[in-house]
Formats: C-alpha cells, structure tokens, sequence
C-alpha cells in the first residue's frame, strides 16, 4: 500500500448525530498523544456517520467507531446503517484475505459496539430498565483475563458507563462458532433480577468493542461534574451518594484514569504491531 509521509491511516466514525460531548474530542487526544510517545506520523479523518451518511474507505489502518446518542434499534433500514455495516462486512471480508501486514483494526464504542453486536448478531439488544451514567466496576470473565487490551487493568477495573441501551443474553454457541468470545461483563447485582449486560466482545484478532467509554478521561470529566448547573442535574437524577463516589472514582489513578491511559493505546499497539514489519513503516 502507498502510504506516503505516514505511517498509519486512522478514521475517527463519529456517530453522535450532531449533539455535544466529549468522547471525539477524547478519542482524538489519545490518538494524537500515542502519536507523540511513539514518535509515529498519522493521517487522521473524522467520518461523520450519522449526519451525513460518511462512512471511510478500506485505505485506513485502524477505525475507532465512538459512541453516541439514541436507540440503535431507531437506525434499522436507515442510509447510516445500510453504509456502516457494509463498512463492517468489507472489513471482515478484507481482513479474511489479507496478510497480517495488511489487516484492518477496528475499535467499536458504546454507540457503535450495540450496532456490531447488532450486526454480528451477538446477544439480544434492548432498553434497560432505567439508563445507566457514572462510574461502574467492570468484570472480566474467563476469557477476558488472557485479553491483551486489558493486561494493564485489575479485576473488576472501572470505566465510565453512559447508556439507555444493552446488549443481554450473549448467545455463546454462535459466538463460539464465529470465533468471538464476550470480554467483559457488568457488576453483579444479587438484589436486582436482571441479567448482566455485555461489556466488551473480541470480535475477531482485529476487530473489538466495549459498551463503556475507554477514552473518557477522568480529570476532564471531573471538571465537567464540578459545574454548578451539572452537580445539581446529577444529585436530582442519581443522589449525592453517587455524586461522590463518581467524584472519588474520577479522582483515583487507579480507576478511570488507568482505563483512559491504558486501553486504547495497548489496541493501537496491536495494530501498530501488525504494520511495523512494512517497510515504510517507522516504528
């Protein structure tokens, strides 16, 4: 592949149809400061999927999909849909046939995580009983103790959680079948009869995805929540307890901030990894 002055393509699919927030914003500064530790030249473009239908070509290294508002099950039939998934089923079928130099990684966020699952028909997405926001431990399961993504983090290890929407009942002889495993699951909630939701799925050697938000970055949400008009929105919404113990987890460098500084850096790194035996690549 021609890929002059860089060595990496990164397409930024930005699905949150136009509202404010900080996810690209984040997502972007962990890409930009990967760039700069690891001294890499990156090409970078922000694909505005559900505004405009924008959707990358296959010429990008890695694709890092955010989350976003609303019911994925609104966008069944729709142009942004039809186009994201043909996204993701050129992907597999390139990376089907492509020399491990060659392959395509792909990052999938909260938004974009339930529509994979959607799409690759993981478990039974649905609304959850009441929408989660905060910070909440998640839990590895067996499989997800060997995931390199999560080498850095304990278990549970603790990530932000913002979600009207789930992904239940993984169906793990198909995902088996298919050569994907389920990552991560939710806390444990003995008092609370519902099954625990899906967190994160490796979806192949390429492609993964979490439901929660690996580049929230603590101390800029911190400061968001110190806001006058939006401590008193929470304390309404979720009571003072958790208002704090949000605080407190947003305030420890071992909870959100290890998250933040640890996941999407160590899936850059396996796609980092796969491009440095090319040789126009500066590793």
């Amino acid at each position: 592949m021609d890929r002059p002055g860089y060595d990496m393509r990164v397409a930024l699919l930005d699905f949150n149809n136009g509202y404010p927030n900080q996810g690209m914003d984040n997502i972007h500064a962990v890409v930009q400061r990967y760039a700069v530790e690891k001294d890499l030249r990156l090409d970078i473009h922000v694909f505005d999927v559900r505004q405009r239908h924008e959707v990358p070509d296959l010429s990008y290294d890695v694709y890092l999909s955010s989350g976003g508002p609303g019911s994925p099950l609104d966008e069944s039939e729709t142009v942004a849909e039809a186009r994201y998934f043909k996204l993701i089923a050129d992907l597999v079928a390139h990376n089907n046939v492509a020399l491990p130099t060659e392959r395509k990684f792909v990052f999938f966020i909260c938004h974009a995580f339930q529509l994979a699952c959607k799409y690759f028909g993981v478990g039974t997405l649905c609304r959850r009983k009441s929408a989660a926001f905060g910070t909440f431990p998640i839990h590895k399961t067996l499989v997800g103790k060997s995931e390199d993504i999560f080498s850095a983090l304990p278990d549970p290890f603790y990530a932000i959680d913002s979600r009207e929407w789930q992904v239940v009942a993984a169906d793990v002889a198909h995902l088996r079948a298919l050569g994907m495993a389920v990552l991560a699951i939710e806390k444990e909630r003995p008092h609370v009869p519902l099954e625990r939701a899906v967190m994160a799925v490796r979806f192949s050697p390429e492609m993964i995805g979490t439901q929660f938000h690996p580049e929230a970055d603590a101390e800029r949400m911190r400061t968001h929540l110190l806001a006058a008009e939006r401590k008193q929105q929470l304390v309404e919404q979720h009571g003072v307890a958790k208002y704090n113990d949000m605080l407190q987890c947003l305030s420890d460098p071992m909870k959100i901030a290890l998250t933040h500084r640890t996941m999407l850096p160590a899936f850059l790194d396996g796609a980092r990894w796969a491009y440095s035996e090319r040789r126009d690549v500066v590793v």
